[in-house]
């Protein structure tokens, strides 16, 4: 029987499942080799951390890895229910204040290694959390797809830590009651996506008027294993900050509220990197709350221990 520790947290809702021990041994190196080791070798212990019956599809799991940068306080490994994730700025929220609790780290300033890059992670004594995302950008403006069932829809490819389909004006009541038809209608515009040549995109994220006071976006974002963030989703946020700033609507170090279907929200802020190539590093600002101590048990007689997969 093989037992797994984790903490489980959620940040705006969403949830993250990080894993303190029990983990699969990956070696060194950088994390994108680690990735490509635990997706060969040990893809069946992704399944059985975040699947069911031990997870559930809106799960995603954080991978705790020695880093390779020793000026990095944690190597992390994010994973949900189909895959691996570069980036997630929820999780990297829902680790730090997972570390907090364990007591390896006080407020301050935090490096944490990615497969995608270094971030900086600032715990504040409120216990809500800064990230320092990885260097986002738009790639394509305006971009219209033909979507069958739907008709032709037009928005914008960015790069936030994972990429992006961005939709503004898509016609879609953004309330969670509606939260299935959104899903169809996100899953739709994703596959084609794909068939038409960006099978980059993963990720679909729709806009539409804020109804928290405060606020200056509503958004709904259907993550790759066709669950929806129940967060403002960090990547999609920054995503989102990078193609504010190509346009000139937001300013350089100007707070963006961004509200998720759920009704919370994160604050999103950027700092230029390149104006020519419109590379920005945008700041997401958010709070995590630890929700569960649990040791999770892995034995080869349960018919399901390695996850229920389609």
């Amino acid at each position: 029987m093989k037992r797994v520790t984790v903490i489980d947290s959620h940040t705006g809702g969403e949830p993250t499942r990080t894993i303190i021990s029990g983990g699969p041994e990956l070696g060194e190196g950088n994390l994108a080799d680690r990735v490509t080791r635990f997706r060969q070798e040990h893809d069946r212990f992704r399944s059985a951390v975040v699947n069911e019956p031990r997870g559930s599809d809106v799960l995603v799991g954080a991978l705790l890895v020695p880093p390779q940068d020793p000026s990095c306080s944690a190597g992390v490994i994010f994973f949900n229910n189909v895959g691996y994730l570069g980036m997630c700025g929820h999780g990297t929220i829902g680790l730090v204040a997972t570390l907090a609790h364990l007591g390896r780290i006080g407020p301050g300033d935090h490096r944490v290694e990615t497969p995608v890059g270094v971030v900086t992670a600032t715990l504040h004594p409120d216990g809500a959390v800064s990230v320092a995302n990885v260097p986002s950008w738009r790639t394509q403006k305006a971009l219209a797809l033909e979507v069958p069932g739907v008709g032709r829809v037009t928005g914008d490819v960015a790069w936030g830590g994972n990429w992006f389909f961005l939709v503004e004006r898509h016609g879609q009541e953004l309330s969670l009651a509606n939260a299935e038809r959104l899903t169809d209608f996100s899953w739709r515009l994703r596959q084609a996506a794909n068939a038409q040549g960006l099978p980059e995109i993963d990720h679909v994220e729709l806009f539409g008027p804020p109804t928290v006071i405060g606020a200056h976006s509503k958004n709904f974002v259907l993550c790759p294993g066709k669950a929806y963030d129940r967060s403002p989703c960090g990547t999609g946020t920054s995503a989102k900050l990078a193609c504010l700033a190509a346009d000139g609507k937001l300013g350089e170090n100007e707070d963006w509220v961004q509200e998720s279907i759920l009704g919370s929200t994160f604050t999103g802020r950027f700092r230029w990197l390149e104006r020519e190539t419109g590379k920005i590093v945008p700041t997401i600002s958010g709070k995590a709350f630890v929700n569960a101590e649990t040791v999770l048990l892995l034995g080869e007689s349960d018919p399901f221990c390695w996850g229920i997969r389609a």
